[in-house]
């Protein structure tokens, strides 16, 4: 027993006639005959009383209620598995890092779901170290995130780059100076994400080529929360631009003239993973083009690097 055969069968007993049945299928009247035998040789049963007009037997009647059933969800299946095929339907699980995820992804994948609402977005925000561990154990296809610090089995493609700025309670002796150096962070309580991030780690590699050491006692292990400890006068904490724009209430945004590093922020793939699927590959074009367009922030003048005051 096979679709085709249920479906022959099922035409016939809805047209009541082999003939309809062959004219609406476009098959000679003889295939008709040979799939309906064929089916009723597979059941060892009598299926059609064969008469001037096609009668259904008891088996018969059951079986067109059951083949119904299995047609419909066949044509259901089949026509998913087209929309998979486009790319109009399937499951796409990513990672994203902050304050990407929240401040630039949201809008970007709006308009792609606009486009594609069949398609099943699943994301974990996390850090890059976790983003990348779980990409490594095929969790998520892909990651947005900063430059990983090993590239060994992974592609990434840098996309733009995050403005870094110092943010610090106004009350701070550095909240009025005009120009800030990083050689200004020397002895002050600088808050900072975990080790195992890797900004800390080019930021800390920056201040030692630079021979500055601040103080060191909060590690907080996200770091869109660092704006609130500043903002509750535990220290200050160099973080991206847009998530800070407008500063929180209390705070005050600054430029580091000598602080030409920002994040590297691009596409993290797997080399060996599993394919990717036409709607995976449809959203990685559709971030590519949106995170493009993300306008780039000049250097921080002094208009911008005094504002904060709320």
């Amino acid at each position: 027993m096979d679709l085709k055969t249920l479906k022959t069968f099922q035409t016939i007993v809805q047209l009541g006639s082999f003939q309809a049945a062959a004219d609406q299928l476009q098959y000679v009247q003889s295939s008709i005959t040979l799939h309906i035998q064929k089916l009723e040789s597979d059941l060892g049963i009598k299926l059609l009383e064969r008469s001037k007009k096609v009668k259904v037997t008891e088996a018969g009647r059951l079986l067109y209620e059951r083949a119904s059933v299995i047609l419909k969800d066949f044509d259901l299946l089949q026509a998913t598995m087209n929309e998979w095929s486009q790319g109009d339907a399937g499951v796409v699980r990513l990672g994203v890092m902050e304050p990407t995820a929240s401040l630039r992804l949201p809008p970007i994948l709006a308009a792609f779901r606009a486009q594609h609402p069949k398609v099943q977005l699943k994301l974990q925000i996390s850090s890059t170290f976790m983003l990348n561990q779980m990409l490594q154990e095929d969790k998520i296809e892909f990651v947005i995130c900063t430059t990983p610090e090993t590239g060994e089995g992974m592609a990434f493609e840098p996309l733009f780059t995050e403005e870094l700025v110092l943010l610090l309670p106004e009350g701070s002796e550095l909240a009025s100076k005009e120009t800030i150096y990083l050689q200004d962070l020397q002895d002050q309580h600088l808050l900072l994400t975990t080790s195992l991030c890797p900004f800390r780690k080019s930021l800390e590699n920056r201040l030692l080529e630079c021979s500055v050491t601040p103080q060191y006692g909060t590690e907080i292990s996200m770091m869109p929360a660092l704006q609130f400890y500043v903002q509750s006068n535990l220290g200050m904490a160099v973080v991206p631009h847009i998530s800070v724009t407008p500063p929180p209430a209390g705070t005050v945004v600054k430029r580091i003239v000598d602080l030409h590093a920002g994040l590297v922020t691009g596409i993290l793939r797997k080399i060996d993973g599993p394919p990717l699927g036409v709607a995976g590959t449809k959203l990685i074009e559709a971030i590519r083009q949106g995170l493009k367009r993300e306008p780039v922030r000049s250097s921080l003048g002094k208009e911008a690097a005094d504002v904060g005051h709320s």
